[in-house]
């Protein structure tokens, strides 16, 4: 093999690995190519260029399946003086009672009733499903 011949094989193979070099290191990086994608353009929004603000979370839900609440008694921890606010769902029909503040409210089987009324007296209280007896939420009242 001839001088010239043994550099143009030196240069090809000196080619291929740079290639192969580039190739793997830019799918190894991620940075290169996610950058741009952390930092995400905000959705359009509804108020002309503002960033659309996000909701403040709805009122705690209380889900009743088979007579008892999900996950436990629902805590509710408020100032004197706060909005008292949540809502029951349930899968059996009874009169939903909260104690103390002496409310009442039927939740028909498969309905949902809302609870919203002002922390009047401080203290602990609770509300139960009433004729079944179980407590499905325990209210807290501070001064």
């Amino acid at each position: 093999m001839s001088q010239r011949t043994r550099l143009g094989v030196i240069a090809a193979a000196v080619a291929v690995a740079v290639a192969g070099f580039v190739i793997a290191s830019s799918g190894d990086d991620k940075s290169k190519t996610s950058g741009s994608s952390t930092t995400a353009t905000p959705p359009p929004s509804t108020t002309g260029g503002n960033p659309a603000k996000p909701k403040p979370p709805g009122p705690p839900k209380i889900v009743i399946e088979g007579g008892k609440p999900v996950g436990g008694v629902k805590k509710i921890r408020v100032r004197k003086g706060d909005r008292v606010r949540f809502t029951v769902t349930s899968d059996v029909g009874d009169e939903v009672h909260v104690h103390g503040y002496d409310l009442h409210k039927d939740v028909a089987k498969g309905g949902t009733v809302s609870f919203d009324f002002p922390a009047k007296i401080d203290g602990e209280f609770e509300a139960e499903l009433e004729s079944r007896g179980e407590q499905i939420l325990a209210l807290t009242v501070e001064p």
